[in-house]
């Protein structure tokens, strides 16, 4: 790379707008500007030196605030249509997400079903915009901070007369006292500068930490995306639910198979309607109130130190009471209480009859959670399943379909094949009706009892990602303070015979630094500097 050598001596490298070493201009928009730019100190970035090969291209373009701006808006457009309809994590569990759209929105929810816009925080698409950001992020403050900080770091106290000239708070004063420089010295030590010298020369400076108040900013940003991105990793975080009737065991979700939950009871207690403190707010809410629920649950895991082949067995790990803020908690998950369903339909008891003899062939039953497809009866009869409807609803096209996976209001179409008949025969059954498709049918399946339990709902969650979460989010707040409420100060003087020249430079707040520049002047008898760039 080519270096720009400048009249001091000090070579600098191409793209470098003011000298490392004096601040004298070194760009020809550098000489005929009345105020110097002083962003990053002049200082020449990687994305303003290399162009040529593809990977200065990719690092230019990620370097542009400009890019990083437009995937922010990218992102804030996404996450908007996120909103505009329930995410599928929200709507009830118990339906199906495809029809649920569609039945509660009409063609906009279909539509927002089909673009994937139900999970969009999950898309992959989503996903590639954080990660575009997090790039960006990166590579914008590696960009800038570099030279920033070998900039700041190799100040020198002399600096060249355009530098101070064209600062944007000078002042040029004749006088031939000699003792101005020691007398600003010591008032500047008052103010907590540090103050360097260099014959004649004075370089004065406080609050550069503030400078990197944004970078701070960044690399929690940068933690805290990463943090977000690692959720879509498996076993990094899992948000689910598990639907758990009384008397039932089933599998954790999410723990591969390793754990099991044993639902022993259900319990709701409600407010009394009597009590001297709740009776009037429950009267006034026009219903019982639940004052809390709780599952009784026993947790399981499976045991691996058995011979190879053989049926694996579970073990005891721990019971519980599960309640609302209090939940059983093992391996970093967490299984909470959210919901629940009383008296739910658990099984349906249905006999086979012959129409002409009245005859009860057989009794069956069939688990509404978990319905066999084939039930063989005495005398060689068998019933097969051949569809089952959790809760029937005939639809647009009117044919019958369901609304969620939960019993509500079951049907059934049974194949009925006996031994005394060729063909066999169908049934189609919902509570309380019995059709026969072609009229002839010869045996009848009657509905004879059913059998109900207490459903409860838990919701399973284990987040590794929540420290990267925490830290970028502290550390983005500390570098916010960090940037807002210090601000970096730097005054120059150069006195040559009897001319003195003040010259100060702040990256924010520039009214308050006038203030304490006036102060300074009026003691030692100097002229006043102003703001340059409200007086031009």
């Amino acid at each position: 790379m080519a270096e720009l050598i400048c009249s001091c001596g000090q070579k600098n490298p191409e793209g470098t707008a003011l000298c490392g070493a004096c601040g004298k201009p070194l760009e020809e928009h550098s000489e005929k500007e009345t105020i110097l730019n002083m962003r990053y100190e002049g200082a020449a970035r990687r994305s303003q030196t290399y162009s040529k090969s593809i990977i200065d291209q990719i690092w230019n373009f990620f370097s542009s605030v400009k890019v990083g701006i437009w995937i922010i808006v990218l992102l804030l457009v996404a996450s908007s249509l996120g909103t505009i309809l329930p995410q599928e994590m929200y709507i009830p569990p118990t339906v199906l997400a495809a029809e649920y759209y569609a039945d509660q929105y009409g063609l906009l929810g279909q539509l927002y079903f089909e673009l994937g816009f139900h999970h969009l925080y999950q898309s992959w698409w989503y996903l590639l915009l954080m990660a575009a950001l997090t790039v960006s992020l990166i590579i914008a403050s590696v960009d800038r901070f570099f030279p920033l900080y070998r900039s700041l770091k190799n100040q020198r106290v002399k600096k060249h007369e355009n530098f101070m000239k064209k600062q944007r708070m000078v002042s040029e004063t004749e006088s031939m006292n000699t003792g101005i420089r020691d007398a600003l010295v010591e008032k500047l030590k008052n103010k907590k500068y540090n103050v360097r010298t260099d014959g004649n020369a004075i370089f004065a400076e406080k609050g550069r930490f503030a400078r990197w108040g944004p970078y701070v900013n960044h690399i929690g940003l940068i933690i805290f995306l990463i943090g977000g991105m690692l959720r879509f990793f498996p076993g990094m975080f899992i948000d689910d639910q598990l639907w758990i009737g009384e008397g039932d065991i089933e599998v954790i979700p999410g723990t591969n198979g390793e754990y099991y939950l044993e639902n022993h009871e259900f319990l709701v207690e409600l407010y009394d309607e009597e009590d001297e403190v709740f009776g009037q707010a429950i009267q006034n809410q026009g219903g019982p109130v639940v004052k809390t629920y709780q599952t009784t649950v026993t947790l399981y895991q499976q045991k691996t130190d058995g011979p190879v082949g053989a049926p694996r067995e579970l073990q005891e790990i721990d019971s519980h009471k599960i309640i609302v803020n209090d939940p059983i908690k093992f391996d970093r998950f967490a299984l909470y209480q959210v919901d629940y369903k009383l008296f739910e339909l658990s099984k349906m008891m249905f006999t086979l009859e012959n129409e002409e003899t009245g005859e009860v062939i057989d009794e069956f039953t069939v688990d509404l959670l978990n319905p066999d497809d084939l039930y063989e009866l005495e005398g060689n009869y068998m019933i097969t399943l051949q569809d089952y409807f959790p809760d029937f609803y005939l639809n647009n096209n009117g044919m019958p379909s369901t609304q969620s996976r939960i019993p509500e209001n079951p049907a059934f179409i049974f194949v009925v094949n006996s031994p005394n008949q060729n063909e066999n025969e169908v049934s189609f059954l919902t509570i309380g009706q019995n059709f026969d498709p072609n009229d002839s049918n010869t045996y009848t399946i009657r509905l004879s009892n059913i059998e109900t339990k207490h459903i409860s709902a838990l919701t399973i969650r284990k987040d590794h990602t929540l420290p990267f979460l925490i830290a970028g989010g502290f550390i983005f707040m500390v570098g916010l303070v960090q940037g807002s409420y210090w601000t970096h100060r730097r005054i120059w003087l150069k006195q040559e015979g009897d001319k003195v020249i003040l010259a100060a430079h702040t990256n924010k707040n520039w009214f308050s630094f006038q203030r304490e520049m006036t102060e300074l002047t009026d003691e030692l008898g100097l002229k006043q500097p102003v703001d340059r760039k409200e007086d031009t």
